[in-house]
């Protein structure tokens, strides 16, 4: 019992030091991504993105770069963009640069995981899109297209500020309202998710013995220095399965993508998990709806096959070059994450830029609406993801008065 107590109380310390020490990059992401989307109309970029060109392809990667990482909003949003006239490869390109190349990804992937892993996200972004296209180029699905576009018929929705420069929406209290609801909007996008995935973190840090990664994972461990190609074929392949089983998105899994590496969980294993938020069943669900079956299984066998190629490309590059990185430097769950330090000053400054927004979008600009169209949801995963998110509240006040209360009168830590 004194066992299961200690391991509750540094389960819950190390989620809630993980989510203290990501705050102020979830809060700085989230803002810079709102305020582009609103600034940036969905017209403004399908006007640029009508063929299957280089040019639009880098313009479908750009627009995703500065777009949000929600999967459901990268969903709809391609979606929509393919549905008002943009290439099928360059929506592609903008679907994996939304969910791989965006800001506020980058920063949460420094803070646990180092540069070489922001590098490894930023250039395996790239890949991923350059693979992808390559692929439909030498299929050239083209009635696979056609067929989904029909089955999406035509959107005649237009945006009222389409046509207004960027510089006089910044201008505008109405355009920060917008802002501001956007920003509350993204939150509740992924609330959930972050919670359950920080929480599991916890779990996985306090109560999974290496051996459980040694036997998932094969030929892994901190100890290990090369890997054979079959080795990390299996983790890549494995990799995607692991990110499968905790159903969150990419933001909520990079916690635990560096307890896989720390347990050590390959460079390009650890990878292939954070590139695999597109590849679950709820993404095949929705494109489904979408674009009808075949079109989703397709998209499906693409992102795969890219993800793949893309994290062996990613691990035998920086092996050639000398920079893998190192598991022992990733030591996450023996940091002291609250302290008087640079975070509890970032943190608390954006908690303030927060409340800003908040009052000016929600209670001083009241009469400002703004909806930004969503990927549909399953309700039924929607309500288990809830639930599981409540538990996890429960879980973690629980264990932090475990750890700072009942272990004072019955010490549990030695």
């Amino acid at each position: 019992m004194q066992n299961f107590l200690q391991n509750w109380g540094n389960a819950a310390y190390t989620s809630a030091g993980f989510f203290w020490m990501a705050l102020w990059a979830f809060i700085l992401g989230y803002f810079l991504s709102s305020l582009i989307q609103i600034l940036v109309t969905e017209e403004r970029m399908q006007r640029t993105m009508g063929d299957a060109r280089s040019k639009s392809m880098l313009l479908g990667t750009f627009f995703g770069f500065i777009s949000s990482s929600c999967s459901f909003s990268a969903l709809a949003t391609t979606k929509s963009l393919f549905q008002k006239g943009a290439s099928f490869s360059a929506a592609i390109a903008f679907l994996l640069a939304s969910t791989n190349l965006v800001i506020e990804l980058g920063i949460i992937i420094s803070i646990f995981l180092g540069w070489q892993f922001v590098v490894g996200e930023y250039v395996g972004g790239m890949l991923l899109i350059a693979i992808s296209w390559l692929i439909i180029r030498l299929i050239n699905p083209k009635k696979l297209i056609k067929k989904a576009r029909e089955h999406l018929g035509k959107q005649q929705e237009e945006d009222d500020d389409a046509d207004k420069s960027w510089k006089t929406k910044i201008r505008s209290s109405k355009s920060w309202a917008k802002i501001a609801k956007q920003y509350v909007m993204e939150w509740k996008m992924v609330w959930k998710d972050v919670t359950i995935g920080f929480t599991i973190a916890g779990i996985v840090a306090a109560f999974v013995p290496d051996s459980f990664f040694r036997s998932l994972f094969i030929n892994s461990g901190t100890e290990v220095t090369t890997y054979s190609f079959w080795s990390l074929l299996e983790h890549v392949v494995i990799g995607p399965v692991a990110a499968f089983m905790t159903f969150i998105g990419s933001m909520g899994n990079i916690p635990l993508a560096a307890l896989l590496f720390s347990k050590g969980v390959s460079f390009a294993g650890v990878m292939a998990f954070i590139f695999s938020d597109l590849v679950v069943f709820p993404v095949l669900r929705i494109n489904a709806k979408y674009y009808g079956w075949r079109m989703s299984l397709f998209i499906l066998f693409l992102l795969f096959s890219s993800l793949i190629g893309t994290a062996l490309a990613l691990h035998y590059g920086f092996d050639l070059l000398g920079y893998l990185p190192d598991p022992k430097a990733v030591s996450v769950t023996e940091t002291e994450h609250f302290k008087i330090d640079y975070t509890f000053f970032l943190n608390l400054g954006f908690l303030l830029l927060t409340a800003g927004l908040v009052y000016h979008g929600l209670f001083r600009r009241k009469d400002v609406m703004h909806h930004k169209e969503m990927a549909p949801k399953s309700k039924v995963l929607e309500q288990t993801l809830k639930y599981l998110a409540w538990v996890s509240y429960v879980w973690l006040v629980g264990g932090l008065v475990v750890r700072f209360f009942y272990c004072l009168i019955f010490p549990c830590f030695e």
